[in-house]
Order: C-alpha cells, then structure tokens, then sequence
C-alpha cells in the first residue's frame, strides 16, 4: 500500500509539473509574441531562452500547444533572419529563414483556414530566404536557396523565375526585391501576431501575476521608491547648498536667492517627473519597460568571466553558432549580435599580438 501511495503521489507531481510546463509555454509564447511586435531585442532574448528550454523539455506536445510551439520558433528564426552565421538545423547550410519556412508551414497545417496573410508571410519569407544572401554578396549560396524553398509548381513558376534572373544579374538592389524587403516581413509577421494574440488573450500566468500585482499594490511601491529618492535628492542638495552659504562671508543664515530658486525648479521638474512615472506606471509591462530603459543607458563593458564563457563556447559549438553560444552561457543580457562583435575584436586583438610577435622574431632573425 505504501508503494502505491509513493507510486500515485509521483505520477500526481508528474502531471502536476506537466500543467505547470503547459503555462509557462503560454506564458514565453506570449512574452515572446509581445516583444517581437514592440521591437524590444533584449527581453525577446531572455524569453527566447526561456522559451527553449521550455519546449526542449516537453517529450510530446498536446494539439493545443502544437502553434505555440510552431509560432516561438518562426519568431526566434526570423529575429535572427539575417544573420547567416546562425545554425538552427543540423545542416549548416540551412539559413535561419528556410528554418522558419518549415515551421510556418507546421503553423499552416494548425490553422483552420488560410487566407491573403498567410500566403503574403509564405512568399516574404522565400523572398527574403534567397536575398539576405545576395545582400551579403552570397550570390552562389543564393541559387542554393532558391533551389530548396520553392517547388517546381505552376504556382512558384513566375516568381522563381524571377529571382533566378535577379541572381544571375547579381543586383540585390532590384526593385522586386525592395519591394518585397524585410521591413515588410516583419510587418506581415506583426500583424499575424496580433490576430494570434486576440485570439489567445486568456493567460493563467499573467493573469495571476496581475492580480498579485493589485493586491500587493506594487505600483504604489515603485511610486514610493522614486518619491523617496527624489526627497533624499532633494536633502542633499540642501544640505550642499547649506554648506555653501555657510562658508561664504554673509550677515544673514537665508540662503541666497538664486539658490533658492535653483532648488525649487528642481523640486518642480523631479514631482512632475514622478507624475509622469506614475501614468505609464499602470501595467507590470511599463515596469519592465522602465528597469530596460534604465539600465540601458549605461553601456557595460565585457569582464574576463564573460570572455571566457565566449571562448568556451566557440570551442563547444563553433564560430557563428552565437544563438546556442547565448542560450548555453551566462552573459546577462548579452545579445547574439553582441556575442558575435565581441568575438570579432577578440579576434583582432590576437592577431595583433601574432603579427607582433612575428615582427619581433623577424627582427631577430
């Protein structure tokens, strides 16, 4: 009996954790969706990890998280489009855009009708597949392209025809091509997620993070904190400007007067701050679009740590792999763009050194 109840006590944790997994799907699909639409590079980053980790841990999938799942990847492949150097299938010679194609197409067959949006987001797509090659001078790469995304159908007769010309002419700047450009495709794919978004507007996470936010009355906090900072601000100064007169030879204790008017247009500027703090303080959206902001004024600088982590993860994966590089590694808001620039003047800095060293033993010799 024991055993049993251990037995059925596991498979209830089991379950339990299986429901669990199934929210914080929800909850990455919808984070992801939002920072994709609002162009937010930074937290789109941190739920992508999220949002693989998630579905990497999932051994089958249920018929309704099948787009969720569908939809994460087609936005973490797209946001990476163009950057050719990202591998998201076993063959390298796969571009991140031929990887959406696929799972737009898992996407359709999870629709109940297509329409003009999805045939626009399938052709933008191929489009684009084959000129973010010839945009980098990849013109054979391009044919290769071309080769595997369209079909030999009546239906992509015309327009592959068209973009085997435009290779063979190696001009990335043709009009179809410009009009048909990857702004464009972002747009489509914005407009998808929008509809996607309406129609999955329930979320038992966010729901529940709203309501704890309510109650723990969080905005007020925040107002608080910054009310707080700005009358300590404004003690300081005093205290300074206190200093100051009491230095200076006067026969009166008042401060004079031009400082006393310096202190209270910036006591008026900080409280109309904190007033318009207050108004765009009215989701946890807008807190966490105010931390973004803040910390992205300062640019960090790379530790030791954090380029060891970067070659490790070159040796691990290789060079260009910055997506995994990122996901595997702990470098704190750093992006796959960011990965890869770095490793870029890591590289200058040691052929420098090479080239250094030559020249000494050159000398030498």
């Amino acid at each position: 009996m024991a055993a049993e109840a251990v037995a059925s006590g596991g498979s209830a944790a089991l379950a339990a954790e299986a429901v669990a997994a199934g929210w914080v799907l929800e909850l990455s699909c919808c984070c992801l969706c939002r920072h994709f639409a609002e162009g937010r590079a930074a937290e789109f980053g941190r739920w992508r990890a999220v949002a693989q980790a998630v579905i990497s841990g999932f051994s089958k999938l249920a018929t309704h998280q099948k787009k969720m799942v569908y939809l994460c990847q087609l936005l973490i492949r797209i946001a990476n489009g163009k950057e050719l150097e990202c591998n998201f299938e076993k063959d390298p010679r796969i571009s991140p855009l031929e990887s959406a194609l696929s799972f737009w197409t898992l996407l359709e067959r999870e629709e109940s009708k297509l329409d003009k949006l999805h045939e626009d987001i399938r052709r933008l797509i191929q489009i684009q597949a084959v000129a973010v090659h010839m945009e980098k001078g990849y013109f054979k790469e391009a044919a290769e392209v071309l080769e595997r995304v369209f079909t030999y159908s009546e239906s992509d007769k015309p327009l592959r025809g068209k973009l085997a010309t435009i290779i063979k002419s190696k001009d990335p700047y043709i009009p179809l091509l410009q009009s048909f450009n990857y702004d464009l495709l972002i747009s489509k794919v914005k407009s998808y997620i929008e509809r996607f978004r309406k129609e999955n507007e329930k979320n038992f996470l966010l729901q529940a993070a709203m309501e704890q936010v309510e109650s723990k009355g969080l905005e007020a906090v925040v107002l608080q904190n910054i009310t707080v900072n700005v009358n300590k601000e404004e003690e300081n100064n005093l205290e300074t400007t206190q200093r100051f007169t009491e230095e200076q030879p006067s026969t009166t204790n008042q401060l004079p007067e031009d400082a006393t008017k310096s202190i209270r247009r910036r006591r008026s500027k900080r409280k109309c701050r904190a007033s318009n703090v207050l108004q765009s303080l009215n989701s946890l959206q807008n807190v966490e679009e105010l931390d973004t902001q803040t910390c992205g004024r300062r640019r960090r600088l790379w530790t030791l740590e954090e380029d060891k982590k970067l070659k490790s993860g070159v040796r691990e994966f290789g060079v260009g792999n910055w997506a995994k590089i990122l996901v595997h590694g702990d470098f704190n808001n750093r992006t796959s763009v960011m990965l890869k620039d770095r490793w870029r003047t890591l590289s200058k800095i040691k052929s420098s050194k090479l080239l250094r060293k030559n020249e000494a033993m050159h000398k030498r010799t």
